[in-house]
């Protein structure tokens, strides 16, 4: 005797107009607000508080009351986009359609998909579980697992505020790259061996049948929800990010920053490295202190690997990746994404002049 499996259909509420309007007015008063906050800055350090443009407190000051709500407003108009985005794909339909992938197309599909997929060390375990127990190739999942830390959202936003998008573009391209050719050679070194052997006996559960496909308003709503949520969650990495910043910025001679990490010191970019591996912080805290670096003469690739390694070589999530992973392949892991990283930072250095 055959089965079958019925696919089931939740009926769905009419779709509303006044909340889709609502969306559409904030984004317009947003851009608004967005185009005036330089002038909004000044007016509060020079004329509020009377500081001097030409003072070192004057500018620390004036940096800091501008990047903060620029980048708390990038933050959270894009994570309310992404979220809008990732509203139509399930992660269900993320599993399946890189299930049973042969290798290059599924790492390419993975690591897309891991740009617009909030990630954070906490999520390592499960998602790594999630996509084995699914049949997901390891290489594959590894891509996904490189590049969801390194290029989300939040880093995005960030960079494209304070370097405009050329850059925001090209670090998009190169963590892309290094999530797809890094694993893919992670799959080329046959790492099964070092997967726990309880994550291989873990099954996949029942499916129900049961689709919904939401509404408008549902997807405004969630998106709200989650923008709330991880803005919550990341804004005093975003102040203390920036207060550094702006601290830098201010007080820390150009010519200082310039001889330490300028494009002289062959050996700044792999160190910034190997320092950016036992620190744990994530885009929100980091991209501040990197602007600021920049604009005082270090240069754009160094600061920009010692970045990479913070978001997706942090020693938290490699301690977190242990419960399911052995050391062998932990160590893989850092081995072939530093090095891609490492070679990344020359690139940016030798581009960006």
């Amino acid at each position: 005797m055959s089965t079958t499996t019925e696919q089931i259909t939740v009926s769905q509420p009419k779709q509303g107009w006044k909340l889709p309007v609502l969306v559409i007015a904030l984004a317009v008063m947003w851009w608004l607000l967005y185009g005036q906050l330089q002038n909004i800055a000044d007016w509060i350090t020079y004329t509020v508080l009377g500081l001097s443009p030409l003072s070192h407190l004057g500018q620390s000051v004036n940096f800091f009351f501008y990047d903060v709500p620029k980048i708390l407003m990038l933050l959270s108009g894009m994570i309310f986009l992404i979220t809008m985005i990732r509203s139509f794909f399930s992660a269900e339909q993320a599993r399946a359609a890189l299930g049973g992938k042969r290798e290059g197309v599924g790492n390419v599909l993975a690591a897309s998909l891991g740009v617009i997929t909030p990630f954070c060390s906490c999520s390592a375990v499960p998602l790594f579980i999630g996509f084995v127990e699914s049949g997901v190739p390891l290489g594959v999942t590894f891509s996904f697992l490189i590049a969801a830390p390194m290029v989300n959202e939040i880093a995005l936003a960030m960079l494209f505020g304070m370097f405009g998008w050329q850059i925001a573009g090209l670090y998009m391209v190169s963590g892309l790259i290094i999530a797809i050719l890094g694993g893919m050679l992670i799959g080329r070194l046959k790492p099964e061996r070092h997967v726990e052997d309880f994550v291989w006996q873990i099954k996949v559960g029942p499916q129900t049948g049961i689709t919904y496909k939401p509404t408008w308003d549902d997807r405004i709503r969630d998106a709200g929800r989650s923008t709330k949520e991880i803005v919550s969650k990341v804004w005093p990495y975003v102040i203390l990010g920036i207060a550094i910043g702006a601290a830098i910025h201010g007080f820390v001679p150009e010519s200082y920053l310039a001889d330490i990490m300028g494009r002289s010191s062959w050996w700044a970019v792999p160190a910034a490295v190997l320092l950016g591996i036992p620190l744990y912080s994530n885009a929100a805290g980091i991209i501040p202190v990197v602007s600021a670096l920049v604009a005082k003469g270090a240069a754009l690739g160094t600061v920009l690997a010692f970045m990479m390694s913070v978001v997706a070589l942090s020693l938290p999530e490699m301690l977190i990746l242990k419960r399911v992973i052995k050391t062998p392949l932990i160590v893989m892991f850092i081995t072939i994404v530093g090095t891609a990283i490492i070679f990344t930072g020359y690139l940016f250095n030798f581009i960006v002049r």
